[in-house]
């Protein structure tokens, strides 16, 4: 993909076939504002869209979460989640799906973004437990090197 196209953007025929999706429903999802195009928006008729690279990423992420089984309604309420509370490029971002929930995993903590972020939960990093357990048999080895082998 060259500099120039990713400048220039896509046409709403090539961004529908580069996410895999009919043109009907990408011109849907533009009319219903689930993502209009952020180059060039239709302002009438024979005007086109213009959608960037990163318009791509997100609509490739509304399909897989359609794919997924989960419901237009939600996939609505997790991009007006995300659009607000991540702040870096949204491609960063990792989404849990489990059944009709889609979970945002953000740091050591996993957000019900279906749900406009209640219930947060704590991501318990085992990796962080056995570096704590360690940290703690150091001083106790060199009290009793006999009783702690590491």
């Amino acid at each position: 993909m060259s500099d120039t196209s990713l400048q220039e953007g896509f046409s709403g025929r090539q961004t529908a076939e580069v996410v895999g999706i009919s043109y009907r429903q990408l011109d849907y999802w533009a009319r219903t504002d689930l993502i209009r195009p952020s180059l060039t928006d239709a302002s009438g008729s024979g005007s086109r869209r213009r959608y960037s690279y990163q318009d791509l990423l997100e609509l490739r992420v509304i399909k897989t979460l359609l794919d997924a089984g989960i419901k237009l309604e939600s996939v609505r309420e997790v991009f007006n989640y995300l659009r607000k509370h991540v702040t870096s490029d949204i491609a960063s971002a990792h989404l849990v799906i489990s059944g009709q929930t889609v979970v945002l995993a953000q740091g050591d903590e996993l957000i019900d973004v279906v749900k406009q972020g209640q219930g947060v939960l704590n991501v318990l990093s085992l990796a962080g437990v056995k570096n704590d357990v360690d940290a703690q048999l150091i001083p106790l080895r060199f009290e009793h090197p006999e009783a702690v082998a590491l």
